[in-house]
């Protein structure tokens, strides 16, 4: 008979305690942009995360000071390819703070009711990708099919779908085409009429709820540490909104129509539930906007400028609530033609910042869903 030899292999109990380091991105697909996250596994549970960012930096803040004050807008259009109008007005609202500028009446209306158009186009596409993202697929199409009912209208004002390059130093670029506003009204209605899809097909679904309620619960405190503001801010119960609290435009005279929205809890669903009741106010503004351009008498929508535009030396700082949250300028002139330093601060980097405070203590299969629910944009963190 041939012996056996038995053996025993282990590999004891510190296999217990070793950690796991498991990379999510930086391929595209991996996030909402080319984002790398670092996270430090114990079994299922995260222990410790990090947001490796600059995999899309263009280095804009540095080409702000090779350009001229006409052309930087277009380079402060495409950080957060969501919000380009948006981006395009705190870029214009300093330069003009610089040099004293009064814009027309009419300028300043049709600047808020293309900023709320914008900010319900940003929010459409979170509102069809977050639920795409947990496994729901049909919102995604209800969400396109109202984007392109808004997109028509912004670009046949524009010209462009994504990048508008609309407004100007002193203004905007041109009038209203004949009959826009007829057109922007009933597609602004038509959206509106079919809103509550999105309350009964995504608010209304157990699955969704389920995976989102209670969970990445972001509290105030750590709101106001990380500078995180917008939707996701105003989720976790920290009241704060400029177009209400530091108004500019014509958010001053809207004070009745403007609602800012809140919740207490902190958590996947509330940020969602904030998104979704501020596309709502948003529709209503812009109807508000389309009722006062309606009372205006024809007139000029620019300032006449010189041919070369130069700042006077100095600096100043304007900041706007961009429809992810605050974006901040900080423009410097020595009383050249272009800027001697333009700063950018991006509602999304400081936004993402905050998954450091978030991801820890949760499942890997929770971490989708609480990445999903930052609604950020990767150049608007890179930029």
């Amino acid at each position: 008979m041939t012996p056996t030899t038995e053996t025993m292999v282990g590999i004891g109990g510190a296999a217990e305690s070793t950690d796991m380091v498991l990379n999510i991105g930086p391929q595209h697909p991996s996030t909402h942009g080319v984002l790398r996250l670092k996270l430090v596994l114990d079994g299922e549970r995260i222990r410790h995360a990090e947001p490796v960012i600059g995999y899309m930096h263009r280095g804009a803040e540095k080409l702000f000071e090779a350009r001229d004050y006409r052309q930087i807008i277009m380079l402060a259009n495409r950080h957060d390819w969501l919000s380009a109008f948006s981006n395009e007005l705190g870029v214009v609202l300093a330069v003009e703070r610089m040099l004293g500028m009064e814009v027309p009446e009419r300028a300043v209306w049709l600047r808020t009711l293309l900023a709320e158009l914008n900010r319900v186009l940003n929010h459409l596409m979170f509102l069809g990708s977050y639920p795409l993202e947990l496994g729901g697929i049909t919102p995604i199409f209800y969400a396109f099919r109202e984007r392109e009912e808004l997109q028509h209208v912004m670009e046949e004002i524009s010209g462009g779908r994504m990048h508008y390059m609309f407004n100007r130093v002193g203004g905007l670029k041109e009038d209203l085409p004949a009959g826009w506003t007829t057109r922007a009204r009933a597609s602004v209605a038509d959206v509106r009429s079919r809103m509550d899809r999105f309350d009964d097909l995504v608010l209304g679904n157990e699955i969704f709820r389920g995976r989102t309620r209670g969970v990445g619960t972001l509290t105030a405190e750590a709101v106001h540490a990380y500078g995180v503001s917008g939707p996701i801010g105003r989720a976790s119960g920290v009241d704060f909104d400029l177009r209400r609290d530091e108004p500019y435009l014509a958010y001053g005279d809207l004070q009745d129509t403007l609602k800012v929205v809140t919740r207490q809890e902190g958590d996947c669903l509330a940020r969602f539930e904030c998104l979704l009741e501020q596309t709502h106010n948003a529709l209503d503004l812009a109807d508000a906007c389309l009722d006062r351009l309606a009372e205006l008498p024809p007139g000029p929508v620019n300032q006449r400028l010189p041919k070369v535009l130069k700042a006077p030396e100095g600096h100043t700082y304007a900041w706007t609530e961009n429809p992810l949250g605050i974006n901040g300028y900080y423009l410097v002139s020595k009383g050249e033609k272009t800027p001697y330093r333009l700063k950018l601060r991006s509602a999304s980097y400081n936004n993402i910042q905050a998954l450091t405070e978030l991801l820890p203590g949760t499942l890997v299969a929770d971490m989708v869903a609480i990445l999903g629910s930052m609604f950020f944009v990767v150049g608007d963190i890179d930029k």
